[in-house]
């Protein structure tokens, strides 16, 4: 995990901004309250220094410069009485990069948009079921997957050199029974996770694709029958979400209330890909695991998979496709976020676990100088109980701990000297830092570092999506919402009327 750069790594977002997107009666019944959106997801194209720009099916940038700080940039409609478009993701022409957006939905159709006026590019069909999930190839903007309830995922091309047959993969026949709904690439472009209604998460290598499309007879697309990595083991419910963290796979499961982080025993993207030869087939069905980079043999069955993290999502109930987001950047700290059923948004620093881990270890250690000051991270807060005083300074105590606590901004480091674990810290202290950043208790999921609580009633956090920075985070969902959180503006407001003073 990356170290700390500066204080601001450690904060983490806060509510910004609510929009409440155009409402569409076409599909609600007389039972149904609102309309809800499934995706959300960031343009991941621009500098960092543009704006940043989301497409929920509607595309929105925001700014710090207006007021409120988000702009309608472009609505579409579809008029195919069949469409109720829930997925979406970016792509972009290879010629002028003008900005695609891929969506898809109950019509099994994958409809291309030029993002800017509004047009249709193109229409993917192939799928017999509606699509669930999309997604870009982080190694090929041309590359989007897409997963489906007839039970397969499909990779394809939106080169227009195969434009013939832009289905060029098909991973299908022995990986999934149920529909799916959740699609995912590593980051590398060669692996993609699976996962869905049967409670399977598959690991899937992609082959060489076959040479450029030419000629009247396109080449036929690869079809992939068998996953690398097969379990049923890591979930017992409905799996809706899963996502690469570098080699380690981050997964949630409904009626669990945990995301859970794991690892394939013996896979890296640093060995050459498998072969589809090398892919374990279904001859021992009773296997809840099967693996090509730690088979089982006759007389052995090493561990195919462990389990390293849990993460406590409560409040979920029985929804199914509730997502998480895991922001990652390589010069910043990975942030997973999740917006459960009930009105809460959660967020994990996973910087914070390595960091802790660290400060523990070095007051633990009996033979460190103590006579040396000891750096406590800044969002490492003790708990105090204060005596009872004046109303007014106690409110004000109250607001203070709620605002560095819920939002996670806390930033400076605290220098103490002859500091002892057990002594200087209580009972109650140590158990609520244990509860949020200890790794070491696999059966403790891990509580949230900050979270941010929605006024209104029972807001679904369907999806969440990341700027390219990471300043930016927005959860879209039920009540016709998006939730805009933000980090670090405060800290540039504040820095921004200094200059302004000192000009005068």
């Amino acid at each position: 995990m990356p170290s700390i750069i500066n204080n601001d790594e450690w904060d983490l977002p806060r509510l910004k901004a609510s929009i409440g997107f155009e409402d569409d009666f076409q599909y609600l019944s007389s039972d149904d309250q609102d309309t809800e959106f499934f995706d959300v997801k960031f343009y991941p194209y621009a500098d960092e220094s543009h704006d940043s720009v989301f497409a929920a099916i509607v595309i929105y940038r925001l700014s710090n410069k207006i007021k409120p700080p988000y702009e309608l940039v472009q609505l579409f409609r579809d008029d195919d009485k069949d469409a109720l478009n829930c997925s979406c993701t970016w792509s972009k022409d290879p010629e002028t990069d003008v900005p695609w957006l891929c969506v898809a939905g109950r019509d099994a159709k994958i409809k291309v948009y030029d993002a800017i006026h509004g047009k249709l590019v193109k229409v993917l069909v192939g799928h017999g079921g509606e699509i669930n999930d999309l997604a870009t190839s982080p190694d090929n903007f041309l590359l989007i997957a897409s997963a489906s309830d007839d039970t397969t995922i499909r990779i394809w091309s939106l080169d227009p050199a195969w434009s013939k047959q832009p289905c060029v993969c098909l991973l299908a026949g022995e990986g999934h029974t149920a529909h799916l709904l959740t699609v995912a690439f590593h980051s590398t472009g060669r692996y993609v996770l699976s996962a869905g209604h049967d409670n399977v998460v598959c690991l899937w290598t992609l082959p060489d694709l076959p040479p450029e499309s030419s000629g009247k007879n396109p080449p036929e697309s690869i079809v992939i029958h068998y996953p690398h990595f097969f379990t049923s083991e890591v979930h017992s419910g409905i799996v809706d979400c899963v996502a690469f963290f570098g080699d380690l796979v981050l997964s949630r499961a409904c009626h669990e209330d945990i995301i859970v982080l794991w690892r394939i025993e013996g896979f890296s993207s640093r060995d050459p890909p498998p072969a589809a030869h090398d892919a374990p087939t279904t001859s021992d069905p009773e296997r809840l695991t099967r693996s090509a980079f730690a088979p089982a043999t006759a007389s052995a069955c090493p561990p195919q998979y462990t389990r390293l993290l849990q993460f406590f999502t409560p409040q979920c109930g029985h929804q199914f496709y509730l997502r998480f987001k895991l922001y990652q950047n390589k010069n910043r700290h990975p942030i997973l976020a999740f917006g459960n059923a009930h009105s809460t948004i959660y967020f994990w620093d996973l910087a914070r676990l390595i960091s802790y881990h660290d400060f523990i270890n070095h007051m633990k250690d009996p033979i460190r100088d103590k006579s040396q000051p000891i750096h406590r991270p800044g969002w490492l807060v003790p708990i105090q109980h204060r005596a009872k005083g004046d109303a007014v300074d106690k409110l004000k105590d109250a607001a203070s701990d709620r605002e560095s606590v819920v939002s996670g901004r806390t930033g400076s480091v605290d220098v103490e000297t002859h500091v002892d674990l057990n002594t200087d810290y209580s009972q109650e202290t140590l158990d609520s830092w244990e509860g949020k950043y200890d790794m070491t208790r696999l059966e403790e999921p891990i509580k949230a570092h900050a979270q941010s609580n929605i006024t209104i009633k029972d807001f679904v956090g369907r999806q969440v999506a990341w700027s390219v920075g990471g300043d930016w985070c927005v959860v879209v969902g039920s009540k016709n919402l998006a939730i805009i959180l933000q980090r670090w503006y405060k800290r540039d407001h504040k820095v921004d009327e200094k200059e302004k003073k000192s000009s005068q």
